[in-house]
């Protein structure tokens, strides 16, 4: 989502948030972690209820320095969470496989955010539905003003859950295979293989034929895309 003005300086990096395994692939910057989050629209949200760990995939979303997802208000996640419980929240994305000249050097290209927060219910109606309906524009801009709108059944039955980011940390890996030089001279193909999610041609309704146009409404979304390319993008 739109960071509204000048991005701030970077996050401190903590105890809990700081990365030791290979310092030099990390970021604490907001310009970095805010990439990565926004080049993505599926996380995991690890939390504690009744002393036992849980990691739940889920859709989100960012608007400035808070993140955001939703569920069922029947959710035992959702209402866990709702109570301002602390939680820790992953994004990753796979760029490419790393094949080395060596079993142990094989690696991934990868750029991945662990997020530290406490998670909390958005409980005004109007903050609510405007945020779900950010999360419908984020990706389809002008979207709500053609669908019907929210009926207050199905704002009552969903919850939205915000959390401020407290702590953060992001690690990249780009580069090739880090042989060693006794590795050299084996007779095996060694490089990078990249990795790239891209959009598919769309497929219509096949119940109800669409009544409205393609190309305004989704022409962004272009068949080839890259979508992490696309998501970024559309934060802006």
């Amino acid at each position: 989502m739109p960071d509204n003005g000048t991005l701030r300086p970077g996050f401190a990096a903590t105890q809990r948030s700081r990365v030791r395994r290979h310092p030099e692939r990390a970021h604490y910057d907001r310009e970095t972690v805010y990439a990565i989050l926004d080049a993505a629209m599926m996380c995991h949200v690890g939390y504690v209820i009744d002393g036992l760990p849980y990691v739940t995939p889920t859709l989100f979303w960012r608007d400035g320095d808070r993140l955001y997802w939703h569920g069922s208000s029947a959710s035992r996640m959702l209402r866990a969470q709702r109570e301002g419980i602390p939680v820790c929240l992953t994004v990753s994305h796979i760029d490419g496989l790393v094949l080395a000249r060596c079993a142990f050097r094989h690696s991934l290209n990868y750029r991945a955010v662990m997020a530290f927060g406490t998670a909390r219910e958005v409980e005004d109606e109007r903050e609510k539905e405007a945020g779900l309906n950010g999360f419908i524009e984020r990706l389809y801009p002008g979207r709500t003003a053609l669908m019907r709108p929210i009926a207050a059944q199905e704002l009552k039955a969903t919850m939205l859950l915000g959390m401020a980011i407290e702590e953060v940390s992001a690690k990249i890996r780009d580069d090739g295979p880090l042989d060693l030089d006794i590795d050299h001279g084996a007779d095996c193909w060694a490089g990078v293989i990249p990795i790239a999610q891209r959009l598919g041609m769309p497929i219509p309704d096949r119940r109800v034929p669409p009544r409205g146009s393609r190309e305004r409404e989704i022409g962004h979304l272009s068949e080839g895309a890259r979508f992490d390319d696309l998501l970024r993008r559309l934060a802006r």
